[in-house]
């Protein structure tokens, strides 16, 4: 943002301290209001990046109660705006109850100029910043792999495999639980891929009656069956050039799989009640909620086609075993969710983080996304709660993460497992535990444990 177009709203009821401040500010575009309903017009009109804001505004321009409400307001409709409150001498009460609101900074009467203006300016470098770090963001969330959040090391370890195979033609097989994002992994394999231009095209083997699912992948001609009245295309074809994803595998008949089996050895279709093979050139990319393995013991899935569909596997961690990421997702989808609504809630409280962590998520992702954009239409407050969530935050403590109370922890549960597998021997379990007796036995008293409840007669 060049300087010349920095724009400042100046909301202050006294005439000759605006008019002061308006020429002090005179290389940046000023705009000015003498209370909350002329401010909040030029903040729609303008959209200026730094607020000046008298606390006391009429209609009680000695309290502060005006003043409090249009900095709500202001953040509620503008949440990246800097709004820096001028206070009167000594009210450093008000002034930090500002801050805590929301508010960049706050100055104190009697006004220096030189200082005021080293503080709006820094307040406009801030904005700048910030502005550009959220178009950076964006460019990244545009990238192939748009939509996936990746910071905890199972996610990481998926991306570093979407990235090495999606230039190749392997067949994949995505494993996860319902709603960790398998769908999204396919088309970012296909948006890497040198098949871009192509389609990407998915089906539902699990959605699709089984009557029906041979035509909807093969097509089939004209007259092939009741209501046939026309050749049709099925999606194999149409995802010719391009990226053919089966999601729910697992689930698709077993009279079809052996057909499915031909169509990945051969790369050729024939359509429902036709005769003419059809080559096809198209990457497919599979998926599956369930185990494999099981399914082929239990004879409900051909060993042979999941060799074929599984030439790269890739495990997919639920959302509650993604550790760190757990946060970091669910704000990226907060503050999605959040623009899309137009709304100024910018965080978590701490009873919703604490849920965040502690809650086992058994819908994944999509659960996730679902509680998220009700919460951001619920909530009354700029920040998200756990009831707002459809939580409750106060069932769990949160993880503690002071070392030293983290090393507690870690360190008597150590020792009462080497306990239990020496039967209460100490010197079995100093050994296990690498230390001496001694400082075992002061480690026992420490924790109040007691070896000879670990001992074989104890046990019996």
């Amino acid at each position: 943002m060049a300087e010349s177009v920095r724009k400042l709203l100046i909301v202050e009821d006294d005439p000759g301290l605006q008019k002061q401040l308006k020429w002090c500010f005179e290389d940046y575009d000023v705009c000015t209001a003498e209370n909350r309903q002329a401010a909040i017009a030029e903040l729609r009109r303008h959209e200026p990046a730094v607020i000046l804001q008298d606390l006391g505004l009429p209609p009680q321009p000695e309290g502060v109660e005006e003043g409090f409400a249009t900095l709500t307001e202001t953040l509620r409709l503008a949440p990246h705006t800097k709004v820096i409150v001028v206070t009167g001498n000594g009210d450093q009460e008000n002034a930090l109850t500002a801050v805590a609101q929301g508010a960049y900074d706050f100055y104190e009467k009697p006004v220096d100029t030189d200082t005021l203006k080293l503080l709006v300016d820094r307040a406009f470098n801030i904005y700048e910043l910030e502005a550009e770090n959220r178009r950076l963001h964006n460019q990244v969330a545009d990238s192939p792999l748009d939509g996936i959040v990746a910071a905890s090391d199972g996610m990481l370890a998926v991306c570093r495999m979407i990235e090495k195979i999606a230039p190749t033609d392997v067949t994949t097989l995505l494993l996860g639980e319902s709603g960790t994002g398998k769908e999204l992994l396919a088309r970012a394999l296909h948006r890497l891929s040198s098949r871009e231009d192509g389609n990407f095209v998915a089906i539902n083997c699990a959605a699709i009656p089984e009557n029906l699912l041979e035509s909807e992948l093969f097509g089939y001609e004209k007259g092939a069956f009741t209501g046939a009245h026309k050749q049709t295309v099925g999606k194999v074809e149409v995802a010719n050039g391009g990226t053919l994803f089966l999601d729910e595998i697992g689930d698709m008949p077993m009279a079809l799989q052996a057909k499915m089996l031909r169509f990945l050895q051969e790369r050729v279709i024939e359509r429902v009640g036709g005769r003419k093979e059809i080559p096809v050139d198209v990457r497919v990319v599979c998926a599956t909620n369930q185990n494999p393995e099981n399914l082929i013991a239990e004879g409900l899935f051909r060993e042979d086609l999941f060799y074929r569909v599984s030439e790269i596997t890739i495990n997919i961690p639920p959302y509650r075993e993604r550790e760190e990421g757990r946060l970091i997702l669910a704000r990226t989808l907060l503050q999605r969710f959040a623009k899309l609504q137009n709304s100024a809630i910018n965080g978590f409280s701490d009873d919703a983080m604490q849920a965040i962590e502690t809650y086992s998520w058994p819908g994944n992702v999509r659960e996730l996304e679902n509680k998220i954009k009700g919460a951001v239409i619920m909530a009354d407050g700029k920040m998200v709660t756990a009831a707002d969530l459809g939580l409750d935050g106060s069932d769990a403590e949160g993880e503690s993460l002071n070392l030293r109370e983290v090393r507690q922890v870690a360190e008597s549960k150590a020792i009462r497992v080497a306990l239990t597998r020496s039967y209460g021997n100490i010197s079995k379990a100093a050994e296990l535990l690498g230390i001496t007796r001694p400082t075992l036995y002061d480690l026992l008293n420490k924790y109040g444990l007691s070896a000879d409840s670990y001992s074989k007669k104890a046990a019996s």
